[in-house]
């Protein structure tokens, strides 16, 4: 009888990319993983001695990664993409609002979820009309969330003034203290015309349930409302500062127009921030990259209505020629850096014994692969999201040898189409 240990899963790569605070890429390789969870990694022949797994995969063009986490978009506008940013009827933000709804998100962020597994992403953090429905989709689909609280003075879909949405919040805060797989956090809405009131809730609400607070400090089109007074993110950011809310456990998104000091501020109480740099190319302006120590800085991909189809890779590509970042830089921010931001990094962002088996492997056996510099310059450089051949979420395959298990793909196709009927004729009425 064998002495060896059994698990579920031993996968064999050609090169390791652990995303650990340490260390690069290692050849020869293996990773274990049982009940959801990253058991050991080491080399083939100890992993092999040691080990009885239920099913070996071995992968020798391919680099095995930690998946890479999306920690800032808007899933649901999956289904406005294509539609012009601008124009009758207010462009993107006033469709999205006009049909915000409950099968709205649904469909949406099903569609971004199946996007975002083909391109190697495991984890999200998402803002939606509805959070529940958003929390129930990724639930559904295994995969893990971090779920947007909105909170805002004025009346929404979700909730007529700033009490019902810390009423909705809360309760739906109870519903999933205890989830393995989704968190939640307060996200409050444009933020520059909120009331200090309101902001310094939500710091206290935060307090008293250990929760995050992330919000968009940009100021433009996607985030500005009527009702929004001219002021300038830098003036947000010291207004924070000044209401205690910039501390750990805090996240600025988009930090494109903040000033020099606004991100010393950030570094200073130990703040994290996540930079879109697509996002910020779209809306005309240019990628701020803060490197904030302890892999504080990740990367998001900000509303698929501007930016297309959710591709962190791409992001991580821009966020090196902004930043100037080498590829082990950007990677880690596509990976690590993403999971600090979202307060996950004991469980997800680097492939280490106990943490989730959140994994992407890529296939770095092309021409322009081969020809790189360094294996996370093959990956982030030379690579695309459709070199990616497998993905797990908690050990759980997702994408096998390219192909999606984790939806039907003939059904996700039609979304699209059958919401682009549907808001044509909203439209026209």
């Amino acid at each position: 009888m064998s002495n060896r240990e059994p698990t579920d899963l031993l996968i064999e790569p050609r090169w390791l990319l652990p995303m650990a605070p340490a260390g690069g890429p290692l050849a020869g390789q293996a990773v274990v993983i049982s009940a959801g969870r990253i058991v050991a990694t080491g080399p083939v022949a100890e992993i092999r001695a040691r080990f009885e797994p239920r099913e070996a995969l071995s992968r020798p063009q391919h680099a095995l990664l930690p998946g890479f986490i999306n920690a800032s978009t808007h899933a649901a506008h999956s289904l406005l993409r294509g539609l012009p940013p601008d124009g009758p009827g207010g462009g993107v933000r006033a469709l999205a609002a006009r049909c915000a709804s409950a099968d709205f998100v649904r469909d949406g962020t099903r569609l971004a979820m199946a996007e975002m597994l083909r391109a190697g992403i495991t984890c999200f953090a998402d803002l939606s009309a509805f959070p529940e429905e958003a929390a129930r989709t990724a639930a559904a689909a295994h995969m893990r969330a971090a779920i947007g609280l909105p909170v805002t003075d004025e009346a929404t879909a979700w909730a007529e003034n700033a009490t019902g949405h810390f009423a909705k919040a809360e309760r739906l805060w109870d519903e999933y203290r205890s989830d393995s797989r989704i968190s939640l956090y307060f996200a409050p809405l444009a933020a520059h015309a909120l009331s200090d009131a309101t902001l310094t809730r939500v710091r206290r609400v935060a307090d008293e349930l250990d929760a995050r607070v992330a919000l968009d400090v940009s100021f433009d089109a996607e985030t500005q409302s009527g009702q929004m007074r001219a002021a300038a993110p830098a003036e947000l950011m010291r207004r924070l500062e000044n209401l205690g809310l910039l501390r750990p456990g805090f996240t600025a998104i988009r930090l494109a127009a903040v000033n020099a000091a606004s991100v010393a501020a950030l570094d200073q109480h130990g703040a994290s921030a996540i930079a879109c740099p697509r996002a910020e190319v779209s809306a005309g302006g240019f990628p701020l990259i803060p490197r904030l120590p302890g892999s504080r800085t990740g990367l998001g991909t900000g509303s698929p209505a501007r930016t297309g189809v959710p591709d962190v890779l791409a992001e991580a590509r821009l966020a090196a020629l902004a930043g100037g970042l080498d590829g082990a830089q950007a990677l880690r921010m596509a990976t690590l850096g993403g999971a600090t931001a979202l307060g996950l990094q004991g469980l997800i962002g680097s492939i280490e014994a106990g943490k989730a088996a959140d994994l992407v492997c890529v296939d770095i056996s092309t021409l322009e692969c081969r020809a790189a510099q360094g294996i996370e310059d093959a990956v982030l450089r030379a690579a695309t999201r459709a070199q990616v051949s497998d993905v797990w979420t908690g050990g759980r395959c997702a994408v096998s040898e390219g192909r999606l298990l984790a939806f039907d793909e003939e059904e996700i196709i039609g979304l699209p189409e059958r919401w682009a009927r549907r808001l044509k004729l909203e439209a026209a009425a």
